[in-house]
């Protein structure tokens, strides 16, 4: 799928969001006009080997001057994010990770307002319709997830954590690793049983299947699953802005 890049020009007089798209192996980011579309090339750098909180942090700085003006950030984090604080970072280092102000550390480094959600959840934002209860999941380093209904979205759950097969993590059972280690007939073998699993544990009404590997997917899927492009890591994060969102952000 074509992402449609407007000019600077056509969005000079709006807010424009800086969004980030935070992977085990790669980070990427463009700036959004106010509706969301980009108006520069989505951009990306290596995940640094060191992945302290201090060294992707000046990773996300290197790569953000590279993309000019921008107003707030929206940022896509894989692992369990509240209120701009990480809890859990499986693919980064959680103990590392864990309970580091993220927003807040970013947000003094861009000198900009920050809000960061969940990977998978950001990514749903750009492809949900809203309507029924609809459910995402990414593929990746490891495997996100996000539930939403009627457009709003669910406590976020690591389903990419939980031992779905022989006590492997689910992470584990469909992430980088066993794509690399496995054929792509038997990657798919395994795809076709998790969805089989998610159509029976969230009796969606659409299923939309991400990341970066969700382009090797090999099978006749019903028409409520919809591979969607990996670009919606990023364009989602226009979405964090919306004041139906401002409940994820606001202080207890």
């Amino acid at each position: 799928m074509n992402v449609e890049v407007r000019s600077p020009a056509d969005a000079a007089a709006g807010t424009l969001t800086l969004a980030i798209d935070i992977g085990g192996t790669g980070l990427k980011g463009a700036v959004l006009d106010p509706s969301g579309v980009p108006i520069t090339d989505r951009v990306r750098v290596p995940t640094p080997d060191d992945r302290r909180p201090d060294k992707v942090v000046e990773a996300l700085a290197a790569l953000t001057g590279q993309l000019g003006r921008f107003d707030r950030v929206s940022v896509g984090f894989p692992g369990v994010i509240r209120r701009g604080v990480v809890l859990t970072a499986p693919h980064l280092g959680t103990e590392d990770w864990r309970d580091f102000p993220l927003a807040k550390i970013l947000g003094e480094r861009l000198q900009a307002p920050v809000r960061i959600l969940n990977d998978a959840s950001v990514q749903g934002y750009a492809v949900i319709s809203g309507a029924g209860v609809e459910c995402v999941i990414t593929l990746g380093t490891g495997v996100g997830f996000a539930l939403y209904e009627n457009g709003v979205l669910s406590p976020h759950v690591e389903l990419g954590r939980y031992p779905v097969h022989k006590n492997t993590l689910l992470d584990d059972y469909l992430g980088n690793v066993a794509f690399r280690k496995i054929s792509k007939k038997h990657w798919n073998r395994r795809v076709r049983r998790v969805l089989g699993y998610l159509e029976t544990l969230v009796n969606y009404d659409v299923l939309y299947i991400g990341g970066g590997n969700a382009k090797h997917i090999n099978l006749d899927l019903p028409d409520n699953v919809k591979i969607v492009p990996n670009e919606a890591g990023v364009t989602g994060g226009i979405k964090l802005w919306d004041a139906k969102v401002d409940y994820a952000f606001a202080e207890t």
